[in-house]
């Protein structure tokens, strides 16, 4: 996968955030007026979960990559300044959650995110 130079968009850093658990990594990743969509099991697309800003975002990444559960990223794909990747999460009881990103990038940094989680229930 490597960094993807065209757009500026770090992949080797989303990949080392997600799958070390490390927030913060993630974070640097984001415009500081970056916006998050969120849809799932609790946030419908009618009434999705929206974040603005990274003090919201850090909330949720420190939330989400606290949990003990396996974070992977399986796929990422950089065109220009879109980007989309899939993760695969999986709890210790065996609960599997897959969330799918689309994101919009401004000068290497996440302006805009749609992610969509699906889990297991």
């Amino acid at each position: 996968m490597g960094s993807a130079a065209s757009s500026g968009f770090d992949t080797d850093t989303l990949r080392r955030g997600i799958e070390g658990h490390t927030p913060e990594t993630l974070l640097s990743l984001y415009a500081d007026d970056a916006e998050i969509r969120l849809v799932n099991r609790n946030a419908t697309p009618s009434h999705p979960m929206v974040l603005h800003g990274r003090d919201e975002i850090s909330k949720m990444l420190s939330d989400v990559y606290s949990r003990d559960m396996t974070h992977k990223l399986e796929e990422c794909v950089v065109q220009g300044d879109r980007a989309a990747y899939s993760e695969s999460c999986q709890y210790p009881d065996g609960l599997r959650v897959l969330s799918e990103s689309m994101i919009t990038l401004r000068d290497g940094k996440i302006s805009e995110q749609i992610m969509v989680e699906a889990w297991d229930e």
